[in-house]
């Protein structure tokens, strides 16, 4: 079975060298990224039991769920950085280690000011991780099968969804009074650990970079090396930036920055919020909750996939990932307007989740197309940097219209208004995917 499509490749033996690849990276990293994202939206279901034990309003809710995305914000830039340097297998352990401790000790908030500092605490802890799997996978794929290593990569958003909120709900609902705690306070320790754990096995499995890896012959090693620095030639020779000002002067990194940006306000927008959003549509028990609410999360699972290989096949980005964000918009603004209509109104969140996850798959194909080097390592982050302040603006603004208007599907509207937006400013990118993706297979190994 072939992670990466055969029809991506020239020939067999490249297909059966970086299909080895992709199987010793890719499901570890899938399953880290399913820790991650759990461990960043499972703050919206302790709310439907936290807000009440500690006083916490909708909008010091939607604060504090979004102040962690300033703390990752601030250190987004230096940590991607430094993984460039110290590598991957150190820094990946580090973050992920701190990061669960953190989250664990989440259990104990017992006020709104507690919840901001620890809040914001695991965003720095957290600070990237995200910017630093999508750079290490520049270390091992070549570009033209990025789109659907990412694919398998953000498909762990879509099973995090999947069984994050069944899994939530049944811990919340399951676990309540155990050792004088409640149910929310189980649901961070036990959510919170995995990710201590998987911390320390990363040090021991990843490898930094292809070249010496004994699960690679010598001569797959060299031929990867090669074929990677033949590709970072290709694209400088195309144009590609390599210098980090030079990333920070560059339109189209900008356009990207907007577009990641957006994306990220919409799908934190409707995670943090899902539990509340189904919840508006009748009375359920929490694990009946966590159910529905992954309904969504399946459907984008099997999209993304679909997109990403596509893309990838016809080595196309702009209108893949333009016509995903229009779907994702249209989507948004259905689900606002059919809020009173239940079952179209979970037809409408499908809609907008697959549109969302599948355009991230395609935009993060292609930085590495624009940026190289240390550019790459500074763009990346850039984008996560910025994009992810979407993590703190959206929860905050559906928060507060929700309470100031009561009505959360105002909130949506924004939405779907500052997505479509993007979708207008991605068909604007012209990043010469065909020209500059053929260069980097045409030349010989």
């Amino acid at each position: 079975m072939h992670l990466i499509s055969r029809r991506t490749f020239d020939n067999d033996q490249d297909c059966a060298l970086y299909n080895r690849i992709a199987w010793r990276i890719l499901p570890f990293l899938f399953v880290l990224y399913v820790v991650a994202f759990l461990d960043r939206v499972n703050v919206g279901f302790a709310k439907l039991q936290l807000a009440t034990d500690i006083g916490l309003s909708d909008m010091a809710f939607g604060f504090g769920a979004g102040v962690f995305f300033l703390g990752y914000c601030l250190f987004e830039i230096p940590s991607n950085l430094m993984l460039k340097r110290v590598g991957a297998r150190l820094w990946i352990t580090r973050i992920m280690v701190v990061w669960g401790l953190i989250s664990t000790s989440m259990m104990f908030v017992n006020s709104p000011t507690s919840f901001y500092i620890l809040r914001f605490l695991l965003g720095v802890a957290e600070a990237g991780f995200y910017p630093g799997v999508v750079l290490y996978l520049t270390f091992w794929l070549p570009s033209y099968a990025q789109s659907q290593g990412l694919a398998c990569l953000s498909l762990g958003v879509g099973i995090a969804g999947v069984l994050g909120g069944p899994l939530s709900g049944w811990i919340m609902q399951t676990f309540a009074g155990y050792g004088g705690m409640a149910g929310w306070q189980w649901l961070f320790l036990l959510e919170g650990l995995p990710a201590v754990l998987l911390g320390i096995v990363v040090y021991f499995y990843l490898d930094d970079r292809p070249g010496k890896v004994h699960w690679l012959t010598p001569a797959q090693n060299a031929r990867v090396v090669a074929d990677l620095e033949q590709q970072r030639l290709a694209h400088e020779q195309a144009g590609a930036t390599h210098s980090v000002r030079g990333a920070f002067m560059h339109r189209g990194l900008w356009c990207l920055v907007f577009v990641n940006f957006a994306l990220l306000c919409a799908t934190y927008g409707v995670s943090f919020w899902m539990p509340q959003i189904i919840r508006s549509l009748g009375e359920q028990s929490l694990f009946q909750t966590g159910l529905i609410s992954a309904i969504p999360f399946a459907v984008a699972s099997v999209c993304m996939l679909i997109v990403g290989k596509h893309s990838d096949r016809t080595r196309e980005r702009r209108w893949h990932a333009s016509l995903s964000i229009l779907a994702a918009a249209i989507g948004l603004a259905l689900s606002a307007a059919l809020h009173t209509s239940p079952y179209l109104c979970l037809f409408s969140l499908c809609i907008a989740m697959a549109g969302s996850l599948s355009a991230f798959n395609v935009l993060w194909a292609i930085p590495g197309t624009l940026l190289t080097g240390t550019a790459a390592a500074a763009g990346i982050a850039l984008m996560t940097t910025v994009g992810n302040l979407g993590g703190y603006a959206s929860p905050f603004m559906m928060g507060w219209i929700k309470q100031a208007t009561g009505h959360l599907e105002f909130g949506l509207y924004a939405l779907a208004t500052l997505t479509l937006v993007a979708a207008l400013v991605m068909s604007s990118v012209r990043p010469r995917d065909r020209d500059q993706q053929t260069q980097a297979v045409a030349v010989p190994g």
